[in-house]
């Protein structure tokens, strides 16, 4: 297309700043746009008779007249603005397709698409006039506007005419139009359109592409189009052109094929002398070369015009869906057409479009994940098929991105950074891969201790596995690196460990780091069998290394610690496929063995402790050595607490002493928690022990914490003994009474200004009161007398210690007692986190108390009333507290919400009264009315329940010295609840508020206004999605601290509770609080539970809460699915026993199930930094703050 390339050749001129950016503005502009490439010529040949007369601008044109007869004519006397459906008759009566047909076929997609087009062209065939007026009034349907061209604007208007027309008529309701309409539908309306575009080109390419009618003019008003104000029309129009352009392209290709190939067979014929020539073939010839050269330069003219009057002036549009779609279609037209298109003249566009380089890499951190992708893939190209690339500034805007917790985006850098490591290695000309892989890993090493994020090893290693997993399951280089000496210094050691261990588990786990894992996906038998090679590859190589790395590492407890877990990744079963590997593992265990003899550093402790209960299973058949070398180790420990208890029991222990006592100790707790320690003996020298220190008031953190540990660890593994033999009534009394004495000293610990000492009595309070519940021996008659109650004072003890210490802000005050002056400044934020973990883990402890009927429901108001002022830090916790207690007992559970709000709206009267105040407990109570969902005949009966608990509460009789009606304005508090009750029970409500208050009281302001809450129709809000981020987050007035009496405390009789217990079920043991390693159990079969009564009767009566109850509530343990809880079972008889076989779950309280349910999110946490992408932490915990709290 030599034509098309010089009428190319001087885009420059029309870049003048007439791109359109504002949304809908009534009038056009009013400056005409210039006219089109596409000039006045004569007809060039007998079937172009009617040859177009002229193509002037087309904003200032009117439509040509075509040839060939004219179509019935219109009447004069029709309005300009005819309906749609007058239009569709009078098509209908000349048998002409629809522009509405034709809209409706591309909405519904591309399947009929060739049909549609078909049928318009037999109607275009018939009357050219009428079928190019459908083809317009389907384009301004497409753009979203009701008005229509009628047959008279269509023959005496211009075409700028027409637009401003139909633009006064474009004052739609909405403004959505339909290349914009969220959802499937906008995606397969784009689509057809495309398509159509496509099919009507295809379909006229040759024949009506040349007749100098329908497309020129089709292509004038779309320019026209494309340069309005009001965004429908500009970019539907700016789709159409350049899609039919694109279709042009294609067209002009082919033809140039054509013209290639008959020139050729032209001069071949032509070049034959004279006698030998088919003068008849050829001047075929020569009228076919002629034909397709009229051909190309049609084309060329269209095409030429398309491009200055819509690519020009659309490519740097402000819709970037306009400017998209150009620069996309651009870089088709340079691979269809490269000869016409790849030059100087479009390639600047394309240049222009990408010179922003500070934008492009800006744009890697773009909220849109995939945006930010696609950014990074496009980075690399530049950076490899460019001379220049990016500088090393330009590179530092990428590199973080391989930290993201978005796998799509992390993966996407970590192609980038080894491609640019690659390119730094193949600069050095290394001769052979070992070499290349020992300088990739020296490389990566100096990359990330420059990072600013050296605790996320393992998200690095994910980013680059799928690019560079030959180099990291290089094992050899690394333990060459690691075993030879002087060949890396110390902080370069420790990251090589890191990164290696994380490599290690990435192999033999073949699963991304939490926080990047997106979705359940399974494993394909091929990802399998690479798994298990991997694994097996990992074991053969560390076998015999290991060991030389712990002895060489042994004194280090950081690089240590992440030593200690290789085994855990091993296949370690091939430990007896061969006899020559038993003297490796005697090396691992005396190697661990020393270890713990060596250090006192609580993380690398609990690492020996996985590695010992996996050692120990007995599912391997060398356990036996194992069990026996971790028993002498248990002699030895023991045999040294031994030595000194006496002295520290009597208080006569020099400091010395009291460190190798304390030492000793810390060590048989770490190993208690995966070894049995009951054959040791050691509960009563640690509960003497205790005792002794808690009357003389010597608080050694560093001695009382590990007794409290190894008493715990007692008398949960002497549970779990009891459990699986016969025990002598003489052993279980002893076993209970045991009990009792260690719940009373750690409830005396309760309240000590020893943080530590006072947490760690907490948890393991939690812990003991849970495992020695009702529930969990209920299965085992013969154990019931292991039942443990928490007594009232205990249960006030736990109560007050949630509000003096888990709902407070008092992280600076707690922070003074943990940091010293020197940690403040570094570490205050990191310990900010790990206090709120702690705390939330304390949390949890005491919802599952109420949540498996060790404390009764009410005992959650203490928790309930905090729902908002904590909402960000405690939220999820109370949010499934609260869906718990309503699958236990519903009605129950509403009374238990009502007493919350009781309590704080009888505390903000006895303190300063506020307005301010009562609107805050509102605040509340809107949160909790949320949380009854949006299945109104379920929650009828408990919310029933709680308005007759604040009515009664609203007009109790005062007390001695009180004014009458105290209570009266927590009406307004309870009116939050009413828009989710039932017409019936509205009305009923409605008379037993008239029945309990004064007859004077009815005109309160109070009283009238929940009256006004009772009589409103509430179906919208009623209906509304359960959520709670419409709720404002207010801070609730701080509450001076009083020591609560018990919540819930236990029947006058211990017969009467173990007999009405709120939950009754075979337990498995549940999940304790404190993180400590357990031996895996069998599960206990649970009986079903019965259904529960939730219609409420006709009559308005009180229900009784113990009928509530489900004697058999099934307590099953599940997978940690972070966060949130998974779906509830399909294949339950009733939605109660759904919700109860599936949610009530030991180990999935506050569970994390990021992509299982489109569950109501609570409110997200806002980082105060600017970075656009998400950097999970591996520091903290070793899943994250919330898989932990039940594990």
């Amino acid at each position: 297309m030599a034509s098309g390339s010089s009428a190319l050749d001087s885009l420059e001129e029309l870049d003048s700043p007439t791109d359109s950016g504002s949304d809908y503005e009534a009038t056009m502009k009013g400056t005409k746009r210039r006219k089109p490439a596409v000039s006045k010529q004569p007809p060039k040949r007998t079937r172009h008779n009617a040859a177009l007369k002229g193509m002037s601008s087309p904003s200032g044109s009117s439509v040509p007249t075509p040839p060939g007869p004219s179509p019935q004519s219109v009447s004069q006397g029709t309005s300009m603005q005819l309906s749609a459906r007058s239009v569709r008759s009078m098509n209908e009566e000349s048998q002409i397709i629809s522009a509405k047909d034709i809209y409706d076929a591309v909405c519904s997609g591309k399947s009929a698409m060739v049909t549609v087009v078909d049928e318009w062209l037999d109607s275009y065939k018939r009357s050219q006039e009428a079928g190019l007026l459908v083809l317009i009034n389907f384009i301004v349907q497409s753009c979203g506007c009701k008005g229509v061209v009628t047959r008279k604007m269509f023959d005496s208007m211009q075409n700028a005419e027409i637009i401003s027309t139909l633009t006064k008529e474009f004052n739609e309701d909405s403004v959505n139009y339909p290349l914009c309409t969220p959802g499937p539908q906008l995606k397969r309306f784009k689509a057809g359109l495309c398509e159509f575009a496509r099919v009507l080109v295809r379909s006229c390419r040759n024949s009506l592409v040349y007749d100098e009618y329908l497309f020129p003019s089709l292509l004038a008003l779309l320019t026209g189009l494309s340069d309005s104000q009001v965004r429908a029309f500009r970019h539907t129009s700016t789709l159409l052109a350049i899609k039919l352009m694109t279709g042009l392209v294609e067209v002009a290709v082919v033809v140039s094929v054509q013209l290639q190939t008959t020139q050729q067979q032209y001069n071949t014929e032509n070049s034959k002398r004279a006698h030998d020539r088919a003068s008849d073939r050829l001047e075929e010839l020569q009228a076919t070369v002629k034909e397709l050269r009229e051909n190309r330069e049609e084309l060329s003219s269209m095409m030429n015009a398309t491009f200055r009057g819509v690519f020009v002036h659309r490519y740097r549009d402000q819709l970037p869906e306009i400017r998209g779609v150009c620069i996309e279609e651009l870089g088709l037209w340079l691979k269809m057409d490269p000869e016409d298109f790849l030059n100087d003249g479009c390639l600047k566009y394309l240049g222009w479009t990408m010179h922003d380089k500070e934008r492009i890499l800006s744009m890697v951190m773009d909220k849109d994940p995939d945006v930010a992708v696609e950014v990074v893939n496009l980075l690399l190209l530049i950076q490899q098929r460019t001379d220049e690339g990016l500088d090393e500034e330009e590179c530092g805007h990428i590199y973080p991105l391989v930290y993201a917790s978005h796998r799509g985006l992390a993966s996407a850098a970590g192609g980038f950074l080894y491609s640019k490591l690659k390119s730094v290695i193949t600069s050095h000309s290394q001769e052979n891969d070992k070499a290349n892989n020992a300088a990739f890993f020296q490389i990566l090493i100096s990359l990330f201790i420059q990072s600013e994020f050296h605790e996320h090893g393992a998200y690095l290693v994910d980013s680059l596995w799928h690019v560079a997993g030959s180099e990291l399951r290089d094992w050899e280089t690394m333990t060459t690196f690691l075993l030879q000496d002087d060949e890396l210094m110390y902080e370069e050691e420790g990251v090589l460990i890191e990164l290696m261990m994380c490599a290690i588990r990435q192999a033999a786990q073949a699963t991304p780091p939490v926080g990047r894992t997106q979705g359940k996906k399974n494993l394909s038998m091929k990802d399998k069998k690479i798994q298990e090679q991997d694994k097996r590859r990992i074991t053969t190589h560390f076998i015999p290394l290991l060991p030389q790395l712990l002895a060489k590492y042994s004194a280090d407890a950081k690089n240590v610690k992440l030593l200690l877990k290789a085994p855990l990744y091993f296949d370690l079963e091939m430990y007896s496929s061969a006899q020559w590997l038993e003297k490796h593992l005697d090396l691992l265990l005396s190697q661990v063995c020393g270890i713990v003899e060596k250090h006192t550093e609580v993380a690398v402790l609990e690492a020996c402790a996985h590695l010992v209960s996996a050692l120990s299973s007995d599912c391997y058949t060398f356990s036996s050595r194992a069990q026996m070398a971790f028993s002498q180790l248990f002699d030895v420990l023991t045999e040294c607490f031994s030595t000194y208890v006496n002295d520290l029991l009597q208080g006569i222990a020099d400091d010395d002493d009291t460190y190798s006592g304390a030492t000793a100790l810390k060590r048989i707790a770490a190993l208690s928690s995966a070894k049995d320690p009951t054959a040791w003996k050691l509960f009563d020298s640690c509960l003497e022990l205790l005792k002794s220190r808690m009357e003389s008031r010597e608080l050694d953190k560093e001695l009382i914490e590990p007794a409290m540990k190894c008493a715990a660890f007692h008398l949960m593994w002497a549970k779990v003994n009891v459990v699986n033999s016969k025990p002598t009534e003489a052993e279980l009394k002893r076993l209970k009474k045991e009990v009792r004495s260690f719940c009373r000293v750690c409830q005396d610990c309760l309240s000590l200004n020893q943080i530590d000492i006072r947490d760690q009595a907490f948890e393991l309070l939690c812990d003991l009161l849970l495992l020695y519940s009702v529930g969990s021996v209920r299965s085992k008659p013969a154990l019931q007398a292991l039942a443990h109650l928490p007594s009232d004072s205990l249960r006030s003890e736990l109560a007050a210690f949630l509000l003096d210490y888990i709902f407070t802000d008092t992280e600076d005050v707690e922070l003074h007692g943990i940091l010293t002056p020197t940690e403040k400044s570094e570490d205050e934020e990191e310990m900010k986190i790990r206090l709120l973990q702690k705390k939330r883990n304390q949390l949890a402890g005491y919802c599952k108390l109420v949540i498996y009927g060790v404390l009764d429901l009410t005992a959650a108001t203490d928790v309930f009333k905090h729902y908002n002022k904590y909402f960000k830090d405690f939220g999820d916790i109370i949010k499934e507290t609260l869906s718990k207690s309503k699958l236990i007992n519903p009605v129950q559970s509403a009374k238990t919400v009502c007493l919350s709000l009781q309590q704080l709206f009888s505390e903000m009267l006895t303190e300063h009264h506020s307005r301010q105040d009562l609107t805050e407990i509102r605040d509340l109570a809107k949160r909790l009315a949320m949380s009854f969902g949006i299945d109104l005949h379920r929650v009828r009966k408990p919310l029933v329940a709680l308005h007759m608990d604040g009515i009664r509460f609203a007009f109790r009789d005062p007390q001695e010295g009180e004014e009458p009606n105290p209570n009266v304005a927590f009406l307004e508090i309870l009116s939050e609840f009413s828009f989710k009750l039932l017409q019936p029970d509205r009305a009923q409500l409605a008379e037993f508020l008239k029945s309990a208050c004064p007859s004077a009281a009815l005109s309160w302001p109070p009283v009238k206004l929940y009256q006004r809450s009772l009589e409103a129709r509430a179906t919208s809000k009623a209906t509304e999605q359960e959520g709670d981020d419409e709720v404002p987050s207010h801070d609730m007035p701080v509450v001076k601290r009083r020591r609560t009496t018990a919540q819930g405390s236990a029947s006058t009789t211990r017969g009467s509770w173990l007999d009405n217990s709120s939950i009754q079920s075979s337990l498995h043991t549940p999940a304790l609080t404190s993180t400590v390693q357990k031996q895996p159990a069998k599960r206990i079969a649970s009986r079903k539970p019965r259904p529960v009564e939730s219609d409420i009767s006709s009559t308005l009566t009180e229900p009784e809460s113990e009928d509530e109850f489900s004697p058999g509530l099934q307590m099953r343990k599940v997978k940690l699915n972070k966060r949130r809880l998974a779906s509830s079972s399909k294949n339950t008889p009733s939605p109660r026993q759904q919700d109860l076989n599936s949610h009530l779950n030991l180990l999935s309280l506050i569970e994390d199930d990021i992509s299982e349910r489109d569950e109501d999110e609570i409110e997200d946490y806002h980082s105060d930094s600017d970075t656009g992408y998400t950097l999970p932490s591996t520091r903290h915990t070793s899943l994250s703050v919330l898989d932990e709290l039940f594990d």
